[in-house]
């Protein structure tokens, strides 16, 4: 994670009420309700409260400004000197003894919770400042306590794009998530284009101290042959001159291999054949594969192919748009 001073814009002379200042006017610029099209909002917001939690509580902005902790809050390794453990405990610390890093955030030797989204020079009341009264409010230690799990809490966004073929028959992905981590993400098959799949655990702490989860948004990159639409599959066939005028078995490409197609003599240009359970995976089955033929001239033609065509027009010309007349 970056330096929080840098995350939040001010100086390490920076007093307080500046620190909360710069994160009010962040925290109302960055937040994912405002972004919404933006897939890395979630990121830059949950770094924009991990800053805030270092620099907005008195304790840990000193640990930090003293070295003791890192920017994601981690205790740094204070050598074994004074009594002190790997752990980097220290005597006359304020606020705390001993810091370790877990899954209910920042805590004491004593075991209580010093980070998530509470307590932190007031984090929750910030929030609910910013984003109008939005947080919902509950009763707990006889303190009020402002949850901001209904815009957004933990979760996390991760968008990641998967191949057409990848998205038919599934395929597995290691993805890194905005908080460094790396994770093996399985995509079932049959995926379609804005597909999400949430990840268990795996986002920024919540308000309770539980970690929220990671939301994984599938995008299917633009297939260079087949185009999509619903479970059908659709497929331009280019199609010889001779092979439309006299017929021809031909092969198609399909998501499963190429297949064998009988041309009927006589085909014209945009005649669409239908390859049944030749398209996208569903349930119970598979859609269709439409091909449409497409007639090509050969790039390059000599005098008899150019007399053939003069004598066909010659002996028995024909007129392809009398219809539009």
């Amino acid at each position: 994670m970056r330096d929080p001073y840098e995350v939040l814009g001010v100086q390490r002379s920076a007093s307080a009420a500046d620190i909360k200042g710069a994160y009010r006017r962040l925290a109302k610029k960055l937040h994912p309700d405002a972004n919404k099209q933006d897939p890395k909002a979630a990121a830059r917001f949950a770094e924009l409260n991990a800053a805030y939690e270092i620099l907005g509580e008195e304790d840990k902005r000193k640990a930090f400004d003293r070295g003791e902790i890192d920017a994601e809050g981690k205790p740094r390794f204070q050598g074994f000197g004074g009594g002190g453990g790997p752990r980097g405990r220290r005597s006359g610390s304020a606020g705390f003894d001993t810091f370790t890093w877990g899954q209910d955030g920042f805590q004491s030797s004593s075991g209580g919770p010093r980070g998530g989204f509470q307590g932190f020079g007031g984090i929750d009341d910030i929030l609910r400042d910013v984003l109008g009264g939005r947080g919902r409010g509950r009763r707990g230690g006889g303190e009020q306590i402002f949850e901001t799990e209904d815009f957004g809490g933990g979760d996390i966004n991760v968008a990641v794009t998967i191949t057409l073929p990848e998205a038919a028959k599934g395929t597995s992905r290691r993805v890194r998530l905005p908080t460094g981590k790396d994770v093996d993400v399985k995509f079932p098959a049959g995926l379609s284009d804005g597909k999400q799949i949430r990840l268990k655990g795996q986002g920024m702490p919540k308000p309770s101290g539980k970690p929220g989860d990671a939301l994984i948004t599938v995008s299917i990159a633009p297939h260079p042959i087949f185009k999509r639409e619903g479970d059908d599959l659709r497929i331009e066939l280019p199609v010889a001159l001779y092979e439309a005028v006299l017929g021809a078995k031909v092969r198609v490409p399909t998501l499963d291999g190429a297949v064998e197609l009988a041309i009927p003599a006589g085909t014209n240009s945009g005649r669409v054949f239908r390859l049944r359970g030749k398209g996208f995976p569903r349930k119970g089955g598979a859609g269709d594969l439409l091909a449409t033929v497409r007639i090509v001239l050969p790039e390059k033609t000599d005098s008899d192919f150019a007399e053939l065509m003069r004598r066909w027009r010659d002996n028995s010309p024909y007129d392809p748009r009398r219809d539009m007349s």
